[in-house]
């Protein structure tokens, strides 16, 4: 038997409960027959279709019925659609609500997400199955690969699988046409909500886990007493920081970087956004042969200003690549492009990184400890962008610890910052009066210059 585990789009990761009673409010006053949404029978294609309504009554009675505009209403109608409360008759694979004719029907209140029926492999693959049989064998590309996928794990009992399929599909020949269309627009919105295409975001992606569920009754009574008496005891004794102690390091932050702050010391060579110099921008530039005195100053004031300045991360790379630990600083590069990055490629970047860096046998394999490795690993089942954090925290530590140290000694002995511009300026003109001064002095080239300067004074006028 092969152990499959599926990304759950059910409510018990991330329970919603208050914000889908708040939904089901809205729709039971929808459907009231009087004040609600004015449903009929809809004809589509050849069938009659009955209670249908359209998108555009639906926005126009939610515009009316909470006095807001036309753009928020359909934003409020599409995501009852998305939440699967509301699902279209025609356009099955865009789950939104369009402001025109375009058919939809309630659901059933058994298909709400309130409902918190487990979303299990095999109802979809008897849905799968089913559908099979209805198009004989022409499905949509992702529901083929989710058929072949069920069809290989599943393999051990595809044949229950085909016999509830079969007769579910015989009970819905033997309805009456409108009602099986019903039915059938019904089960499809309700796993189209459930396991989306690829590309498409779910309404019902539960996001990070929560260690508390903000739905759970309260607890009164002595157990809840005593457990609230531990908490405070445990607040009590957390560590906490003294406003005085915070106060100081602000101060002490401030005093080290207010010289290498334009707006607060005086700027060198000048201050480019009171003058139109913009040698401080030519000698700040990202990637700059050699930085700056000031700029190398910066360097030691924290790990983390190394890393932002991109001159400094060069440096930084390779001095790790000689010692042969370059892979930390591309795995902290790699979480930072996954936490910063799109949306589209985050899955994508974080299995990437997962065969680059954490794998065995990984190329680029990095040491961190087993319990960190543990929680990644965990996490990566379910990517999000803040899904290495525990890792990338625990190398950022390691390199500051370790490397950080080692680079600013190595760049005290190695490197000499350039010089201000002003102060080379300053330096040339002492050195050239220093050799006027220094230097034997001609009394025949003096005496020449100085008659020289006598024959072109012109001559006074009378």
């Amino acid at each position: 038997m092969t152990i499959r585990n599926v990304r759950d789009h059910g409510q018990r990761f991330r329970p919603r409960m208050a914000c889908l009673k708040k939904v089901e409010a809205v729709m039971l006053e929808m459907q009231d027959p009087k004040t609600g949404v004015k449903s009929q029978p809809q004809k589509l294609v050849i069938t009659t279709i009955p209670h249908a309504i359209t998108g555009e009554d639906v926005v126009t009675w939610l515009a009316n019925r909470y006095t807001i505009e036309a753009e928020e209403a359909w934003a409020l109608g599409t995501m009852l659609v998305a939440f699967g409360y509301i699902y279209p008759l025609q356009d099955h694979k865009r789950l939104v609500i369009k402001p025109d004719t375009a058919l939809y029907r309630f659901q059933t209140p058994y298909f709400w997400p309130a409902q918190q029926w487990p979303v299990e492999d095999t109802d979809y693959a008897i849905y799968l199955a089913k559908r099979n049989i209805r198009k004989k064998g022409v499905l949509e590309m992702h529901e083929q690969e989710q058929y072949n996928g069920l069809h290989k794990w599943m393999n051990h009992k595809w044949d229950f699988i085909v016999m509830q399929a079969k007769e579910q599909y015989r009970a819905g020949k033997e309805r009456k046409k409108p009602d099986r269309a019903v039915f059938d627009c019904q089960e499809r919105a309700y796993w189209v909500v459930h396991r989306p295409p690829p590309g498409t975001v779910s309404a019902m992606d539960y996001g990070l886990e929560r260690m508390v569920d903000p739905n759970a009754e309260e607890v009164t009574g002595q157990s809840c007493v005593c457990v609230c008496m531990i908490f405070t005891q445990q607040s009590i004794m957390r560590p906490r920081v003294k406003s005085s102690v915070s106060i100081g390091a602000l101060v002490k932050y401030s005093v080290t970087c207010n010289k290498h702050d334009p707006f607060l010391a005086p700027c060198l060579p000048s201050n480019p956004w009171v003058t139109d110099d913009v040698t401080y921008w030519l000698l700040n530039m990202a990637n700059v042969d050699i930085p700056t005195k000031m700029r190398v100053e910066r360097w030691t004031f924290s790990f983390g200003e190394l890393l932002s300045d991109p001159r400094g991360r060069d440096d930084f790379r390779l001095f790790l690549k000689k010692e042969f630990s370059g892979e930390n600083l591309a795995f902290w590069e790699a979480c930072e492009d996954l936490k910063w990055g799109t949306a589209a490629t985050m899955n994508e970047k974080a299995q990437q990184v997962y065969k680059t860096f954490l794998a065995r046998g990984a190329p680029r394999w990095i040491n961190i400890d087993g319990k960190t490795m543990e929680v990644t690993v965990k996490g990566l089942k379910h990517p999000h962008r803040y899904v290495l954090d525990a890792a990338q925290t625990h190398i950022f530590m390691l390199m500051k610890k370790d490397s950080y140290g080692r680079t600013l000694e190595a760049n005290a002995r190695k490197r000499r910052p350039s010089i201000s511009p002003i102060i080379v300026r300053q330096q040339e003109k002492e050195e050239r009066a220093r050799m006027a001064t220094s230097g034997p002095v001609d009394i025949t080239q003096v005496m020449s210059k100085l008659s020289n300067k006598g024959k072109e004074v012109p001559p006074p006028k009378k």
